[in-house]
């Protein structure tokens, strides 16, 4: 049995761009507009993001929009847990039973949740079983999976959303805005610089994003969130990928280690010690259940098997001909983005830091520097809410009749398949060393359908 089919029997142990992407758009609020009735939503994958996001907060959020009928995950002592947590009465089943929840629950969509391996694979299913498929990114962690989630989507005419909430920040939706009207010219090139601080960077490395034959490296699970924001703010897509990637901050990189940080010798001395059991939450969802599943939430972040890279540069070219160079660091000292668009008449430059080390009241700091005239510079407050309420907003546009999208910030296969082919293409390009092209890695059908 090949390592990631038992990691699934464990749990993981648990044609212009512009046309496709109103279509998307189109086809997710003429689903919602369809009836006033509610959404029957079942759910696979009920940990933290599940649990929450998908779950808790969007019955609280949108009841009287929403109906849970079915959660499932392959750790029945958690679904068990995220019934309780998310405030349902929806019948509870093991992975193993997935289409017997779609066959006896009936429901409109599915919310898929699980590790990102198997999202592609979940989608694939729902949408032969008669449902919507709506997934976390990354849509896909292989050229493969992209490829038989577009023939899927083709063949069955059922429909994919990919939950980019990162489109729907303020900042996102200010510089979608100020490209669409125009000032800049014609873009020429981009820049796109991630930091992820020691807190938050730390954390892909203790859990299962760590290892990049679950979460296709930091490069599909992260960096696809960045890579849709700015396939999406050029209206463009990829066509070529140059990549250098390395781990040489966590994993192999320190003289100890152990297996995780409860069972661990040396926490005296690890600067990276996490004590989980100060979290409730992280007790109840994971501590309570990794004897159903061997999951260790509080995994070593200097575990020898880490092979998800923690320095990363990536040459990005569009078919607008605009080319990207974004870089990704997981061990700063400092939390945010650093994002600069140089156009014909100028350049915008955007400072978007959630934790840093200036002493000064978070803001989002834009600036247009015009090539022959007068500079301004103009901040953001973030919202309210989960990731700056971006999280609400996708919520109300994909099930709330009525709500418009005159940004289209709802995003469809097509999206979720090429944010996830650039850090496809990036890690195939650090394992060769030669450059890549999308179109090498999948056949985008010639007959699109929504």
């Amino acid at each position: 049995m090949s390592e990631k089919s038992n990691m699934a029997r464990r749990e993981f142990l648990g044609q212009g761009t512009k046309l496709v992407a109103a279509a998307a758009a189109m086809g997710s609020i003429k689903n919602a507009q369809a009836s006033t009735d509610k959404t029957r939503i079942a759910l696979i994958g009920t940990g933290s993001r599940g649990s929450e996001t998908w779950g808790r907060r969007l019955l609280q959020q949108l009841p009287d929009h929403i109906e849970m009928v079915g959660l499932c995950d392959i750790n029945p002592k958690r679904v068990k847990y995220a019934q309780g947590y998310i405030g349902t009465n929806a019948p509870l089943y093991q992975a193993k039973d997935f289409e017997k929840m779609i066959q006896e629950t009936k429901p409109d969509t599915v919310i898929i949740t699980t590790p990102d391996c198997f999202h592609a694979q979940y989608v694939v299913r729902t949408l032969e079983l008669g449902c919507n498929a709506m997934s976390e990114k990354p849509l896909a962690t292989e050229s493969e999976q992209c490829q038989k989630l577009l023939d899927a989507e083709i063949r069955t005419g059922k429909t994919v959303t990919t939950t980019f909430n990162a489109r729907h920040s303020a900042y996102a939706e200010e510089i979608k805005k100020f490209i669409l009207s125009g000032e800049m010219g014609r873009i020429i090139s981009a820049e796109y610089h991630e930091y992820l601080d020691i807190d938050h960077g730390a954390s892909y490395f203790r859990r299962w994003h760590g290892k990049a034959r679950y979460s296709g490296s930091l490069l599909v699970h992260k960096a696809s969130h960045h890579f849709d924001q700015m396939n999406w703010w050029l209206d463009a897509e990829p066509v070529e990928v140059h990549a250098f990637g390395k781990v040489d901050f966590y994993g192999k990189n320190n003289a100890f280690r152990g297996r995780n940080c409860r069972s661990c010798p040396f926490t005296s001395k690890c600067k990276f010690y996490w004590d989980i059991t100060q979290s409730k939450r992280m007790v109840d969802l994971y501590v309570n259940n990794e004897d159903a599943d061997g999951y260790l939430r509080d995994g070593c972040v200097w575990d020898n098997d880490i092979d998800t890279y923690d320095s990363m540069t990536v040459e990005v070219k569009y078919n607008s001909g605009v080319i990207l160079a974004y870089t990704l660091n997981a061990y700063a000292p400092y939390e945010g983005q650093s994002i600069h668009f140089n156009g014909e008449n100028g350049r915008l430059d955007i400072r978007n830091f959630q934790r840093q080390a200036w002493d000064v009241e978070y803001d989002t700091e834009l600036r247009y520097s015009k090539s022959f005239g007068k500079s301004r510079s103009w901040t953001l407050k973030e919202g309210e809410g989960e990731h700056g309420g971006a999280d609400a907003k996708l919520k109300r546009l994909l099930f709330v009749p009525g709500e418009t999208d005159p940004l289209s910030k709802l995003a469809g296969s097509r999206a979720g398949v090429m944010s996830s082919l650039i850090g496809i293409a990036a890690r195939k390009s650090i394992q060769t060393g030669e450059r890549v092209k999308i179109a090498d890695l999948v056949n985008i059908p010639l007959k699109w359908k929504w």
